[in-house]
């Protein structure tokens, strides 16, 4: 294990199909209690102390969250935070309603954390239930703190009550656990997940997990001509940056990828020569997010061994102010060849994907994902709660947009194209880094992009405008969301973009 990595106990999870019944409630601390927005009388009867949980719902309000709270008779006198839900609730409203029930249910020490959805098509409570467990996943995953009271575990156990027979939780703890990953990397201070250590990091995680490790330095990087990377790393005092593509191959180890992540891994972004102002630089540490949805979304792929070959492209550097910096005019050239104005060095992270996107884009694989912390623009047009995404195949917008509704994660499609590189236009060079007016700069950062995908490879860029939501979104209770890794599993495993990709 790393040193950098954490080392939190896997949550082990109990279920007991059938008939809720009071024994089965006796050893758990907390029971997030789920019920339809219409409680039928009947379903009180089949509940423990139903009666007195009933009274307890028309005290708050069936309407609040938590609609119930209250305490069984039993010896541990276990807490009952309960709610109601519709019928046809979205994964968006099930996931928020999951984070909020396990909050307020939390608030005491560490125990076992039970889950009964009751009323509700067999189908449907069984959605229900994977999305509260992602909940209590996510929250009872601890981020990084070096305080001297080491923070205390939230939640030791789960266990799941009163379904018609039991889940395969697979898919939703391997999801938690790359989302869990994602935030952890990304929460991490920037002088403890450095560059260098950043890359080391990952070769462990490739011996333990069996992937393929291949780190392209500096040097390596001028012999291939990574021009637009390379000049956003000039600003560093020393060679610790790199390119890193790790490798899971589940078949032949030869084939080529199914699919492609490519991740902005920014360790800390000053905005360079164009420096920016205290709070906008205040959590720069966490522009490396999209490498770290890339990579867990990696870790959940490979934990479900899905038979997928799979890259991962993670552009790993800061951006730093100072003598050797990059600067507003620097005529840069891409691995591509294509030649690139510099217009403002805090669009650093459109340079160093460019060349990664040339890089993985050669090998042609299925489909590539890129993930990025890239634009403000994108979060003063859709806010914090949505995701923007840019495609090469505008066909796909449909799928995308259904995709982020089916899994919770919503996105929000946006066109790009040759029409809005005519606001990239230069005088001196193939193309601007960005336009001098800023308007649409999401449009036009994903057109730019697009510039760098070689062999008309099918292309999906995320924008990663919900990466940070104050009081968390969907299932997550942090800041920091991770969001990426479960809507990406979504659209290969429920969309199934792979098999239509072309």
């Amino acid at each position: 294990m790393h040193s950098l990595l954490s080392d939190s106990k896997e949550i082990r999870i109990y279920q007991r199909p059938g008939r809720v019944t009071a024994k089965q409630l006796e050893p758990m601390d907390q029971l997030l209690l789920i019920l339809p927005r219409k409680v039928p009388a009947p379903l009180w009867r089949k509940l423990p102390e139903g009666q007195k949980l009933k009274a307890a719902m028309r005290r708050r309000g069936a309407n609040a969250v938590p609609a119930i709270y209250s305490r069984l008779g039993n010896k541990k006198q276990t807490l009952v935070a309960g709610a109601t839900l519709a019928n046809d609730a979205t994964a968006f409203e099930q996931l928020t309603l999951a984070r909020r029930l396990v909050a307020s249910a939390t608030t005491e020490k560490a125990g076992s954390l039970g889950i009964a959805v009751m009323g509700f098509d067999d189908d449907v409570a069984a959605a229900i239930v994977r999305n509260v467990v992602a909940g209590a996943l996510a929250a009872a995953f601890q981020l990084p703190a070096f305080k001297s009271d080491a923070p205390s575990d939230k939640i030791r156990s789960i266990r799941i009550v009163g379904l018609a027979e039991k889940l395969d939780l697979e898919r939703v703890r391997a999801e938690a656990n790359g989302n869990n990953l994602a935030r952890w990397l990304t929460a991490m201070p920037p002088n403890k997940l450095d560059a260098a250590g950043y890359a080391d990091l990952l070769q462990t995680l490739a011996k333990d997990r069996g992937w393929e490790y291949k780190r392209y330095s500096t040097k390596e990087l001028e012999k291939m001509g990574a021009g637009a990377f390379l000049a956003v790393a000039q600003g560093n005092d020393d060679n610790s940056a790199s390119i890193v593509r790790l490798r899971y191959r589940p078949g032949t180890a030869s084939a080529k990828a199914d699919l492609s992540l490519v991740g902005k891994g920014i360790i800390f972004d000053t905005g360079g020569t164009n420096l920016k102002p205290f709070r906008a630089m205040l959590d720069m540490h966490g522009d490396m997010q999209g490498s770290a949805v890339a990579l867990g979304t990696l870790l959940a792929i490979s934990e479900m061994k899905l038979p997928l070959g799979v890259d991962a492209w993670l552009a790993i550097t800061e951006n730093r102010t100072g003598p050797s910096a990059y600067k507003s005019q620097d005529l840069i050239v891409a691995a591509n060849g294509k030649t690139i104005q510099t217009i403002h060095t805090d669009a650093e992270g459109r340079m160093a994907l460019a060349d990664t996107l040339v890089f993985a884009s050669r090998e042609e694989p299925g489909l590539i994902v890129d993930y990025a912390t890239l634009t403000g623009s994108c979060v003063n047009a859709i806010t914090t709660r949505y995701c923007g995404v840019f495609t090469n195949r505008p066909d796909w917008h449909p799928r995308l947009k259904r995709t982020g509704q089916h899994c919770g994660e919503r996105v929000w499609p946006f066109p790009i194209g040759k029409e809005f590189l005519e606001e990239l236009k230069s005088d001196v060079a193939d193309l601007q880094q960005c336009s001098v007016k800023g308007t649409g700069d999401h449009i036009l950062a994903g057109s730019f992009l697009a510039e760098f995908v070689e062999h008309d490879v099918p292309w999906l860029h995320m924008d990663l405008s919900a990466s940070n939501n104050k009081g968390g979104l969907g299932h997550v209770p942090t800041e920091v969301t991770g969001f990426g890794v479960r809507y990406t599993m979504s659209l290969v495993l429920d969309e199934k973009i792979l098999e239509t990709a072309d």
